[in-house]
């Protein structure tokens, strides 16, 4: 948390203008494209990162496809997740978070600029709508980030925690690429109480097609995805 308010205090000069920015193309997606959109957040990004000192490594690029729409499905370690996988992936993408996470000033112009998703957990007809809109949207060819955990409160580890069955939905109905997304490291960005030079990994990991998981049930496909991403974390935290 430290960090993220020293963020904030040696960007006061530049984060209104900044801000004003965002705001202004995300309520315009008619007249700025997809792309400058992204552009637009992930240099935002890179400001974050060099005045926090954060450095995030990318592996894995080559898995990702190169045609058509996927969804990428990561463990969850804190506020900088879903930002290092944007710093990291070159092509548009979108994301899913928590409404309640989302109505925040900075984050509101990130996900709007994104045409991001509000997923609210207490609401299970919107939640369902929701899902239904990403299966609809990702069959299309657009790319999403979904976190199956659910939360990261209090994270202080790399440890993974059980992924949601119902994320998977998504995939399932659109027919998908499931992309694991292994995060490393991530939780140290935001939740130290310090601002020393601190490092977060992005693995992205080979492909799960939908002919190797069309016979599987969500909780199958959760479990599985869950070990490859454990699997990967092991061999870089050993």
């Amino acid at each position: 948390m430290l960090r993220f308010l020293y963020v904030i205090i040696m960007n006061l000069f530049r984060a209104p203008f900044m801000i004003s920015k965002m705001r202004y193309e995300a309520d315009r997606p008619d007249k700025f494209s997809e792309k400058r959109r992204y552009r637009l957040n992930q240099q935002a990004v890179r400001i974050m990162c060099h005045t926090g000192r954060i450095t995030t490594v990318c592996h894995g690029s080559e898995n990702l496809p190169e045609e058509g729409g996927y969804i990428m499905y990561p463990n969850h370690q804190g506020k900088f997740d879903a930002l290092a996988i944007i710093t990291c992936h070159e092509k548009p993408c979108s994301v899913v978070m928590d409404i309640k996470k989302s109505r925040s000033i900075l984050v509101r112009e990130f996900i709007d600029l994104v045409q991001g998703k509000r997923l609210d957990k207490t609401d299970v007809r919107q939640a369902m709508r929701i899902i239904k809109e990403v299966a609809s949207e990702v069959k299309a060819g657009k790319r999403y980030i979904l976190f199956p955990e659910g939360g990261y409160e209090r994270k202080k580890d790399n440890l993974v925690a059980d992924f949601k069955p119902g994320s998977f939905k998504s995939a399932t109905m659109s027919g998908s690429p499931i992309i694991p997304v292994a995060l490393i490291d991530s939780y140290r960005v935001f939740n130290g109480l310090h601002i020393k030079p601190v490092t977060a990994q992005v693995h992205f990991l080979k492909p799960l097609l939908y002919e190797e998981y069309k016979g599987m049930k969500t909780v199958e496909i959760a479990q599985l995805v869950k070990k490859r991403i454990e699997e990967k974390i092991a061999e870089y935290t050993v």
